[in-house]
């Protein structure tokens, strides 16, 4: 069973849902990141998502640029993601997912980079810009070494193009709670409950928004209908202006983590 299916089944017996911080690799340094992961870990993340830096990354807003752009200017490709993973692995047991674009996947070699994803200790890819149902070439790669390969959907994806989706997905299905890129938002898009629900009705996959959570309330909201919640930009927003990232991390991840466990009553 792989570590994101057997995370998802635990926390629906627990009856809560999970918290999924991004990290752009490079982004603080690797060696911050180092121990930075292991300490949000420690501070209540149940899966991660680690992003290769990308020179186009279209599905990300201004935040997670300039997080790409700062990893590219210190030379971070996708050999150093795999090494991060490589030696974080040594330290957490929690779903890692590594997203990228199609571009970094076949220039490096999809069966080459599903390989090595499975020996550094990956558990699934997200490749944003590559449709489900052109998503073989990925599937057939990774599937073999044990990964599973979690496709987007959005709020204007339609039922036929949602079970299409889920037909190509293993792990969980990331559901996009805005029609725009990546970013901190003020509430929670009300798009995003009717989503999940549209996906409820065509598939079991664990159904995890991202995009536009920026606030334990926000994480807490989600919670209601998803099971997980991914934190990008809300946190990059933090981690630009911290003198100490490791610490900053955790304070500001840590109020999601308490929400997510403590049900509905705990923000009043």
């Amino acid at each position: 069973m792989s570590r994101f299916r057997a995370l998802f089944q635990r926390l629906r017996a627990e009856g809560r849902a999970a918290l999924m911080p991004f990290f752009e690799v490079g982004d603080p340094d690797l060696k911050i990141l180092e121990r930075l992961i292991p300490a949000v870990v420690e501070a209540g993340a149940d899966a991660l998502e680690l992003g290769v830096p990308f020179s186009d990354p279209i599905a990300d807003g201004p935040t997670m640029q300039r997080a790409a752009y700062r990893a590219l200017t210190r030379g971070v490709r996708l050999q150093d993601v795999l090494d991060l993973v490589r030696q974080v692995r040594r330290r957490v047991d929690v779903p890692i997912a590594v997203m990228s674009y199609a571009n970094p996947l076949f220039r490096y070699g999809i069966e080459r980079f599903a390989r090595e994803a499975r020996e550094a200790g990956v558990d699934g890819i997200i490749a944003a810009d590559i449709p489900a149902d052109e998503g073989e070439p990925l599937i057939r790669a990774a599937r073999p070494e044990g990964l599973d390969t979690i496709f987007l959907v959005a709020p204007t994806s339609t039922e036929a193009r949602l079970r299409t989706v889920a037909s190509a997905t293993t792990g969980f299905l990331y559901c996009v709670s805005v029609t725009g890129v990546t970013g901190a938002r003020d509430r929670l898009s009300e798009e995003a409950e009717d989503l999940v629900r549209r996906v409820r009705r065509v598939t079991d996959l664990p159904a995890v928004v991202g995009f536009g959570i920026a606030r334990p309330e926000h994480a807490q909201e989600a919670a209601r209908f998803s099971d997980g919640v991914i934190v990008a930009s809300a946190l990059y927003q933090v981690l630009e202006a911290a003198r100490d990232p490791v610490a900053a991390a955790v304070e500001f991840l840590r109020p999601f983590a308490r929400a997510l466990r403590s049900g509905p009553g705990f923000l009043g």
